[in-house]
C-alpha cells in the first residue's frame, strides 16, 4: 500500500477575541488568559500546557488507552495539549453521550461524535454546542481552504440558521471512486465469449443479459446474468439512465425539476421513475436478475460472485468482494430518452458532525487549532501514517509506505492489530480528510478506480448534501418520510417482482399524495432554498 499527501497552504488569519465559559468544578480560565496562552499559528498551540476533556467514540479496532498510542503521544508533545479522552465503546456511545447532554454533565468536546443533524441543530440552537463559524474563519485555515474550494462542503455544515456547530469527515471530491462507492461491473470473460461489445445503452444491457442467460456460461446451471446484494444497487445505478435522482444519493425522494431548477421534484411519482420500474421489472420477469435478489444474504452474494456466477453486478470492488479479476467497470448507460447521468454519488461530507465543541470548553480557539491539524498535509500524514522510521518509510520515488513489520507482522498479527499501538484512525468517522493518496479500502482497488474513471464523463454537476431544516421541520419530517419511504420501497419491490401490476400505478400515486406529500414537498423546498443561500447562490 502506497501513500501520498496533499498540501493546503496556511494563510494569515485575523485574531478574534473569543468568549469561553465553564461550569465544571475545575479551575476556570478567563477568556483573556486563554487567548494570551494561545499561539495563532505554528507549534506549540499553547505556551503553558492545558488539558481538554473529551468524550470519544472508540471503535473496537483501536487501542484501549489513546494516550499510550504513539501518534497521540507525539501530537501532545507537539501541541502542548493533553487530551482526557473519555473513551466510550461505539455500541454504547450514543446512549452515554445523550445522557450526559440531557443531565448537563458533558465534556468540553465530543470526538467522532456523529450525533446526527437533528441533535446538532437542537444543541447548537440551545447553545450547548458552540457556533464555529468564526473559529473556522480565524483558527482553522486548513478546513477553511477546503470549504472555500468546494462550497458544497460549507453547505453541508451550515444549519438552518446559517451557523456551523460541528466539523466534518471529508471525502475529497476528487476521489470519485469513494464518493461513488458502489459501481456497475460486467464479467469481461462472458462479454468476450459472447463476442459482444461493452453495453452503452439500456437496450444493449438487456441484450447482454439475455444472451448470457441463454448461453449459461458458467455451465453449472448457476449462470446469473445480473446479481447483487439487493435490488437497490441496480435500481440506483439506472436512475441516471431514466432522468431521475439528479442531485445525488443523499436525496432518496427529491431531485431538481428538469423544467425548473429552482424547484424540487418528488421523483418517485414521475414518469421517469415509472419507466425505470418497468425496465427493471422486465429484466426480473425474464429471469435476467437473480430470483433471490430480494432475500439474498451477504455471504451468499459473495459466494456466488467468487464462483463467477454473475454476468454483471453493482458493488464496491469485485476483487475485494469476490477475489475475482474477471470483472471490469461499465459506463453509465444511455436510457430510452437519451438520459445518461452518473447520479448515485455521496456528497463529500459523509459525516458533518465528526467533532463538536461544547459551551464548557475553556479554550475553544486552542481546541479549534488542535482539530484543524487533521485537515492539512502534515496532520494527515501523522494521523494516517504515524511516525517515519517506526510505522512508515518514504520510497525512492517519494511515496510513503507502511513498514514491512506493519504489513507483515512477525508475530502473525493482522495489519489492523499491528497498527493499534501507533494510530487510531481505523474504524472511521474521524474529523479529517480522506483522499485516494492514503486510502486503503475497496474503493482504492485498481478495478474500482478504473470503473469510476469510466463513469466520470457522465457525473452530475452538483452532488448536494442533505438540506438544512429547522427543529420543527425535522419533527414533521421524521413521521412523513418514514411512512412515505416505507410505502415507496414496498411498492418498488412489488412492481419489480410483478406482485403489483402497473395498471395500479395511479392508485400508488394517489396513496402517496394522501400521506402528506404536499407538506413534505414544502419542507424540502424550504431546505433547498436555505442550502442555496448558505453557499451564496
Amino acid at each position: 500500500m502506497k501513500f501520498k499527501f496533499f498540501s493546503i497552504t496556511l494563510i494569515a488569519v485575523p485574531f478574534l477575541f473569543l468568549v469561553a465559559c465553564s461550569d465544571d468544578d475545575s479551575e476556570e480560565v478567563t477568556e483573556e488568559e486563554a487567548l494570551e496562552n494561545l499561539n495563532e499559528e505554528g507549534f506549540p498551540i499553547v505556551d503553558d500546557k492545558i488539558t481538554i476533556e473529551f468524550m470519544t467514540r472508540k471503535p473496537p479496532t483501536t487501542a484501549n488507552e489513546y494516550n499510550d498510542v504513539l501518534f497521540w503521544e507525539n501530537y501532545e508533545e507537539k501541541s502542548n495539549i493533553h487530551i482526557d479522552w473519555g473513551l466510550v465503546p461505539t455500541e454504547g456511545f450514543s446512549e452515554k453521550a445523550n445522557l450526559s447532554l440531557s443531565g448537563g454533565d458533558y465534556p468540553e468536546a465530543f470526538y467522532i461524535s456523529k450525533f446526527g443533524d437533528k441533535d446538532v441543530n437542537k444543541y447548537g440552537e440551545d447553545g450547548v454546542f458552540i457556533e464555529m463559524n468564526d473559529l473556522i474563519d480565524d483558527y482553522m485555515p486548513n478546513l477553511k481552504a477546503w470549504m472555500d474550494e468546494y462550497p458544497e462542503i460549507e453547505g453541508a455544515l451550515k444549519n438552518a440558521d446559517g451557523k456551523i456547530y460541528s466539523v466534518p469527515t471529508i471525502y475529497s471530491p476528487e476521489f470519485t471512486s469513494l464518493i461513488g462507492n458502489i459501481k456497475p461491473f460486467i464479467n469481461k470473460e462472458w462479454l468476450d465469449e459472447l463476442d459482444m461489445d461493452m453495453p452503452e445503452t439500456t437496450d444493449d444491457f438487456y441484450e447482454f443479459l439475455k444472451a448470457a442467460k441463454e448461453a449459461d456460461l458458467n455451465e453449472d446451471g448457476r449462470s446469473i446474468p445480473y446479481g447483487g446484494s439487493d435490488i437497490g444497487g441496480l435500481f440506483s445505478y439506472l436512475k441516471g439512465s431514466f432522468g431521475i435522482g439528479n442531485i445525488g444519493r443523499n436525496h432518496k425522494l427529491f431531485d431538481l425539476d428538469p423544467d425548473n431548477e429552482d424547484e424540487l421534484r418528488f421523483y418517485p411519482t414521475s414518469e421517469g421513475y415509472k419507466e425505470l420500474l418497468e425496465y427493471v421489472h422486465k429484466l426480473y420477469d425474464e429471469g435476467l436478475i437473480d430470483e433471490n435478489i430480494f432475500t439474498i444474504e451477504t455471504n451468499e452474494f459473495h459466494e456466488l460472485g467468487a464462483d463467477e456466477s454473475y454476468g454483471s453486478t453493482v458493488t464496491t470492488s469485485p476483487k475485494t468482494r469476490f477475489d475475482s479479476d474477471s470483472y471490469e467497470g461499465m459506463p453509465q448507460l444511455e436510457g430510452p430518452n437519451g438520459d445518461k447521468d452518473w447520479v448515485y454519488l455521496t456528497n463529500p461530507v459523509p459525516h458533518s458532525d465528526a467533532f463538536v465543541i461544547t459551551d464548557k470548553n475553556q479554550n475553544p480557539a486552542a481546541t479549534a487549532r488542535w482539530i484543524d491539524y487533521f485537515y492539512g498535509e502534515e496532520g494527515a500524514t501523522d494521523f494516517f501514517m504515524g511516525e517515519e522510521g517506526v510505522t512508515y518509510e518514504e520510497t525512492d520515488d517519494g511515496e510513503l509506505e507502511y513498514m514491512d513489520e506493519i504489513e507483515n507482522d512477525p508475530d502473525g498479527k493482522t495489519k489492523e492489530q499491528a497498527l493499534k499501538p501507533y494510530i487510531t484512525w481505523l474504524g472511521g468517522g474521524y474529523p479529517a480528510v480522506v483522499e485516494q493518496k492514503y486510502f486503503d479500502g475497496a474503493e482504492a482497488e485498481e478495478e474500482s478506480l478504473k470503473a469510476a474513471e469510466r463513469l466520470e464523463p457522465d457525473i452530475i454537476d452538483e452532488i448536494m448534501p442533505k438540506f438544512p431544516f429547522t427543529i420543527e421541520e425535522n419533527k414533521k419530517l421524521a413521521a412523513l418520510e418514514e411512512d412515505i419511504n416505507s410505502y415507496m420501497t414496498e411498492m418498488r419491490d412489488k412492481f419489480i417482482a410483478g406482485e403489483e401490476p402497473f395498471s395500479n400505478w395511479d392508485n400508488y400515486v394517489e396513496q402517496i399524495e394522501s400521506m402528506g406529500l404536499d407538506e413534505l414537498k414544502e419542507i424540502h423546498q424550504k431546505g433547498y432554498e436555505r442550502y442555496k443561500d448558505n453557499i451564496g447562490e
